[in-house]
């Protein structure tokens, strides 16, 4: 959704991190993270004072005052520099290597230690590294995140694109895969948002955050409900965005939306900076996400979310002394522990939308089973989307599943869907489709929240169809197999051939055409 200035312009900023040493996107996007945050406090702070101004208020600016940078006693006056000097709008114009010095010194430490602004942020930068190895760097990078925001200011959707420049940014950790870390494509978080409905006043959680997915994709979701069609448009994936909230005009629920819906966790911290700067330049003021292991017996938010979605890590094996003691599931595999750690975080009456390596849904091992019964004999488990195995690729190429459950009562049918296309290629390109008349291709997007919306168990019987539903008894019967191959019946078509002798003279008649045809163009030449 960005202006093509604006793409050059981030593009720029890359090349600027690439050519001063900080190749890694990661370690790129945590720097021009801070930098970004550095950049915010001082709007932000500069806005606030505003306000309290209009409004008669005595709101008081956190760069009021003096600061006593570490290693300066509180005592020691001199020393101690005013709150004013660590100001983004202070320090911007001052000579190269004074600013290295200067955000080294004492505005990076200063950020590090507030706790009454974006506390959650703030709590998280106690271990960050401001790794910028040189002044000039610093330099055109700030001149650069100052020309971007000229440019955001100017769009009348100013948080909305605040919004899109850094997802379009974290758009290279889709290609890099570094450190074990990718995204989720976006238009499959989108899917499952659209499957799962989040709603204002849900409590909204991802217990392997990330870079905040889809979190960020719930709110998106949640705001559009509150913004009127003339604000409303379709992304580029097809789905209807709205992005202005404008007929959200109660306080306590903007209040709630922004500090009590969305709940993330993770063991990076790295990530959990990211993921929440970009909650943060979305508009949500006070995203909530901690370094929590939600496997281990350090985590008990048993029964407390409406809503859960996550694609929690595959393959991944958990030491067995540190695993919460409340599960069932005996096993150290991450994706089956994930499944009853989601299980247990929702409320009862709560749904979650998760992603599956699809040898969860016939894995044989008792661990296995047991997963598949907690889905189906304590859930309501609507629906399995079996996905083709390009989804994840370039740097996963195994097939997965989308799991949509409920936890009330237990399941009696289960809907079954087979998506053959999301929308783009299955290859490591992973190139969108385009259809003839040059508009894009969604291929079982968005047929797939239509038909689960429409589902029905009484007429979805035909299974050679793409979808269809299976009583809980019969999956109860097959060991509790959920894989959609143990219930698709598959259509044969017979194909008939002529008689071999048939065959035969055809290609006697062949070679003598052929051969005629030879010697007319010998004739001729």
């Amino acid at each position: 959704m960005l202006t093509q200035k604006l793409k050059n312009k981030v593009a720029t900023l890359w090349d600027k991190f690439w050519a001063g040493g900080i190749s890694n996107p990661l370690n790129a996007i945590e720097q021009i993270t801070y930098l970004l945050f550095i950049k915010q406090l001082d709007e932000m702070d500069k806005r606030k004072i505003s306000d309290a101004d209009y409004k008669g208020d005595n709101s008081k600016s956190i760069f009021s005052g003096k600061y006593f940078p570490p290693g300066v006693d509180e005592k020691d006056e001199k020393n101690a520099v005013e709150k004013e000097t660590l100001r983004w709008s202070f320090f911007k114009n001052m000579p190269s290597d004074d600013m290295l010095l200067h955000i080294q010194s004492k505005v990076f430490p200063f950020i590090k230690q507030l706790d009454d602004a974006n506390s959650f942020f703030t709590k998280h930068m106690a271990n960050a590294a401001f790794l910028i190895p040189s002044g000039r760097m610093l330099t055109e990078a700030v001149k650069t995140i100052d020309d971007i925001y000229k440019e955001l200011e100017k769009e009348n959707r100013f948080i909305d694109a605040q919004g899109d420049f850094y997802e379009f940014l974290l758009d290279s950790l889709r290609s890099s895969g570094k450190n074990g870390q990718f995204r989720t494509p976006t238009h499959i978080i989108e899917l499952i948002t659209e499957l799962v409905e989040p709603k204002l006043g849900h409590k909204i959680a991802d217990p392997a955050s990330g870079t905040a997915g889809f979190l960020l994709s719930a709110y998106k979701y949640i705001i559009t409900e509150f913004t009127s069609d003339n604000y409303k448009q379709k992304d580029d994936n097809g789905f209807v965005r709205g992005t202005l909230a404008d007929k959200l005009v109660d306080e306590q629920a903007k209040k709630i939306l922004n500090e009590e819906t969305f709940y993330g966790f993770d063991i990076d911290p790295t990530m959990i900076r990211i993921g929440l700067m970009n909650l943060m330049m979305h508009g949500i003021t006070q995203p909530k996400i901690d370094y929590k292991d939600t496997l281990s017996k350090n985590y008990n938010e048993d029964n407390f979310y409406d809503v859960v979605m996550a694609n929690p890590p595959f393959a991944g094996s958990m030491d067995k002394g540190d695993l919460n003691p409340s599960f069932t599931t005996s096993s150290t595999k991450s994706e089956l522990l994930f499944l009853e750690r989601i299980y247990k975080m929702l409320k009862m009456g709560g749904t979650a939308g998760v992603v599956v390596p699809q040898g969860v849904l016939f894995g044989s091992s008792k661990a296995f089973i047991t997963v598949r019964k907690l889905l189906l004999d304590k859930c309501e488990l609507k629906a399995v989307i079996a996905m083709p195995s390009g989804i994840f690729r370039p740097y996963a190429g195994v097939a997965s599943a989308i799991l949509i459950f409920t936890k009330s009562g237990e399941t009696k049918d289960v809907w079954f869907y087979e998506m053959q296309g999301d929308g783009w290629s299955l290859d490591d390109k992973r190139n969108p489709k385009i259809l003839s008349n040059g508009k894009r291709d969604f291929q079982d997007l968005h047929v797939i929240i239509d038909k689960y919306k429409k589902r029905n168990p009484k007429k979805e019987i035909d299974r050679t169809k793409q979808h269809f539903f299976v009583h809980k008894q019969e999956i109860i019967d097959n060991d509790y197999d959920l894989s959609l191959s143990k219930y698709k019946e598959e259509v044969y078509v017979e194909i008939k051939y002529d008689k071999p002798s048939k065959i035969l003279s055809q290609l006697s008649d062949l070679e003598v055409e052929i051969e005629n045809g030879i010697n007319e163009l010998k004739e001729l030449f």
